[in-house]
C-alpha cells in the first residue's frame, strides 16, 4: 500500500474499484419497499441514476473494476436485531426478496463478468467475499456510489477506511431519502474518511 497524497494518485485506475451499492427497485424505484412500506419518498435516489450510469460507463472505459453490491433482506437471513425491528414496526414484507421486482436492478445494470456480491445487512463487508475480491485485484481505493448514503453507503465508507482502503465518494452519485442524514455522512466523510468529489472530477482523472 502506497502513501498517496494527491487525488489523481489515489483514484488511478490501476488500483481503484467502483462500488455500486443497492441500486435496486425496492430502495430506489417509485412504489418500491422504501416508499410503499417505510413511507419515505425516494425521488432523491432516482435523481442520481443518470450520473451513476455515466460514472459506471467511464469506469468500464478506464478498466476500473465495477463491483455491484446488492441486498437480500429475507427475514431469515438478516441479523436478529433487524428481525426484531421489523416485528416492532409491523413490516411483514421482505425487502429485496430474491426473484422479486424489488430485488432487481434499477437504472444501470451489471455487464457480463462484473462481480455481484449479495449482503444480508447494511455492511457490504460483513459475511461477504468483498474484501477478498479487492485484495486479490490489488485494489487500494474504493470509489463509492449508491444508496442510502446514511446507511449502506456509510458502512462501506467507514469499513473500507478501517480496512486500509482509500475512500472517494462520488457526491452526485449517492443519495438517501433523509436529506439531513445524507448531508451528515458527506460531512463526516470529508472530515475523517476520504474524498467527496463530483463524478465529473473522477471521470476526468480516469480519462487522463
Amino acid at each position: 500500500m502506497s502513501l498517496r497524497t494527491e487525488l489523481g494518485e489515489r483514484v488511478a485506475p490501476a488500483h481503484t474499484a467502483l462500488l455500486v451499492i443497492d441500486l435496486q427497485n425496492d430502495f430506489v424505484a417509485e412504489g418500491g419497499y422504501i416508499e410503499k412500506v417505510v413511507g419515505r419518498n425516494t425521488a432523491a435516489c432516482r435523481a442520481i441514476l443518470p450520473a451513476a450510469a455515466a460514472l459506471i460507463d467511464a469506469a468500464r472505459q478506464a478498466k476500473v473494476p465495477v463491483i455491484w453490491i446488492i441486498a437480500d433482506y429475507s427475514h431469515d437471513k438478516i441479523p436478529v436485531p433487524a428481525q426484531a425491528r421489523l416485528a416492532r414496526q409491523g413490516w411483514k414484507e421482505v425487502c429485496c426478496a430474491p426473484g422479486s421486482w424489488g430485488h432487481d436492478f434499477v437504472g444501470p445494470r451489471p455487464q457480463a463478468g462484473e462481480t455481484v456480491i449479495t449482503k444480508h445487512s447494511f455492511s457490504c463487508f460483513h459475511g461477504t467475499t468483498l474484501e477478498a475480491e479487492l485484495r486479490q485485484r490489488g485494489i487500494e481505493t474504493l470509489v463509492v456510489t449508491g444508496v442510502q448514503t446514511n446507511a449502506c453507503v456509510d458502512y462501506a465508507i467507514r469499513e473500507g477506511f478501517v480496512r486500509g482502503f482509500y475512500i472517494a465518494v462520488a457526491e452526485d452519485c449517492v443519495a438517501a431519502h433523509m436529506p439531513e442524514l445524507h448531508a451528515a455522512t458527506l460531512t463526516a466523510t470529508k472530515f475523517l474518511f476520504g474524498d467527496v468529489v463530483p463524478s465529473a472530477t473522477l471521470i476526468e482523472r480516469w480519462r487522463a
